[in-house]
């Protein structure tokens, strides 16, 4: 198995792999659909960490916690989309509510929080919206919608899961890992909020 440096080394080269860089404009994402969908939650540090610590965070979770935090993060985040690209309902501070996400995200992770599921599942919608409406405002604009639409949300499963899979599977000595990794999250969105 690989050692616990060595993989907390290449999960922080692919955390960093491209700093905020998964909003508007960024590597011609207008002439494609499925293909930047895929790519695009992955061109972005704050949308990059804060699906990676949905993951890690819902199997920190007990029974169905497990998997109903992950899905309400996809359908929130494709409510929040599609009302920035179809509905032109304005939401303000969508990057500070981005900020704000990674910063609780990571806390959450860091400190393995149960929180009743109800307010689970508010919490981590309204995270969600912001992600998506960040993403869909740029939407309209595409050669293919709705290809983009599908290969975001498989990347952010894929996000999701490889952050579940990986709290899966390390034994239970490297959990301290895990929360390293939130701590890692939370100082990323507390400098997101002040730089």
């Amino acid at each position: 198995m690989m050692g616990a440096k060595k993989l907390l080394y290449i999960t922080a080269l692919l955390l960093f792999s491209g700093v905020a860089l998964a909003h508007p404009g960024h590597f011609g994402h207008e002439s494609f659909g499925f293909v930047s969908g895929l790519l695009h939650p992955l061109t972005g540090f704050d949308h990059l960490i804060a699906m990676f610590a949905v993951g890690l965070w819902a199997a920190q979770q007990q029974g169905a916690a497990r998997l109903i935090v992950p899905a309400t993060f996809v359908i929130a985040m494709l409510m929040g989309g599609l009302l920035s690209a179809y509905l032109n309902i304005p939401l303000l501070f969508i990057e500070n509510g981005i900020a704000v996400s990674v910063l609780a995200l990571g806390l959450l992770v860091a400190l393995a929080v149960h929180l009743p599921l109800r307010i689970s599942v508010l919490m981590i919608a309204l995270f969600a919206i912001n992600h998506g409406y960040a993403h869909g405002i740029e939407i309209p604009d595409l050669a293919n919608p709705a290809g983009f639409i599908v290969g975001f949300v498989l990347s952010t499963i894929g996000l999701h899961g490889t952050g579940f899979g990986l709290a899966n599977i390390l034994p239970d000595r490297f959990f301290s890992l895990i929360r390293a990794l939130g701590v890692f999250f939370a100082g990323a969105g507390l400098w997101m909020l002040t730089a």
